[in-house]
């Protein structure tokens, strides 16, 4: 596997953890946990994916008497319509 050397930065937690991590003999190397972690991150994000999409497969196939309602389209916007108009008029965050 290539390597790609990089200088990075880690909060004072992130960097315990990694060394938490070696001290444990899960990873040989700092360098390895940062790795490996993210590695993992990238496996259950694809994991949780995977998931959502078969519940939107599953909750799709449902017949329609078996839907929930969610109100009024305008109600259910309204949030979301009222937050644009505010970044509309220059009102920012």
């Amino acid at each position: 596997m290539r390597a790609r050397k990089q200088s990075i930065s880690f909060s004072d937690a992130a960097f315990d953890y990694a060394r938490a991590l070696v001290d444990a003999g899960e990873y040989p190397t700092i360098s390895a946990a940062v790795s490996g972690e993210l590695v993992r991150a990238k496996v259950g994000r694809a994991r949780d994916a995977e998931r959502f999409a078969a519940e939107v497969e599953r909750r799709s196939a449902l017949p329609a008497d078996q839907w929930s309602p969610v109100g009024e389209l305008a109600e259910v916007t309204r949030g979301a319509r009222a937050r644009l108009a505010k970044l509309r008029r220059g009102e920012g965050a």
